[in-house]
């Protein structure tokens, strides 16, 4: 993916599959690069429809299946049942903190669990291509309400 911009990223990705990018399809990479955190496909689907009533939700679906399998997106998984979404392409790595009762997640940068992964998986002969952690616990907010 090198420095190509995230339009030219799909474009190819669509070419090498024998697809085109469509007028939808730009609509929904331009507010997919607009969003500021990770989201459900329902929460897309719902600005989407504020900004282009006439995209369906199988398409936001579909385009958002492309997005995470050309690299651009990734998903998330937070445990509760539904898959989130976020920018991949240019974002620095981070790890998320997830409250188990609001579902509320903040994203966390740190250098030492970072290293600690590479050791382990260097222990076990492995070298690391990717990786995600959550961490679950209650937060403030939550736990200020017992």
């Amino acid at each position: 993916m090198g420095t190509q911009s995230p339009e030219e990223v799909l474009q190819e990705y669509l070419r090498e599959r024998g697809m085109l990018m469509t007028p939808q399809r730009k609509t929904l990479l331009q507010l997919f690069l607009e969003e500021p955190k990770h989201f459900s496909a329902e929460e897309f689907y719902e600005r989407v429809k504020q900004v282009d009533d006439s995209i369906g939700q199988a398409t936001v679906y579909r385009t958002l299946k492309l997005f995470t399998e050309s690299g651009l997106a990734e998903t998330l998984d937070f445990g509760d049942g539904r898959t989130r979404y976020e920018r991949r392409l240019g974002r620095e790595h981070h790890d998320h903190l997830i409250c188990i009762r609001c579902r509320d997640s903040i994203e966390i940068r740190a250098p030492e669990i970072e290293r600690l992964q590479e050791e382990v998986a260097g222990r076990h002969g492995y070298e690391l291509t990717d990786h995600a952690l959550y961490l679950y616990g209650i937060c403030p907010k939550c736990r200020g309400k017992e």
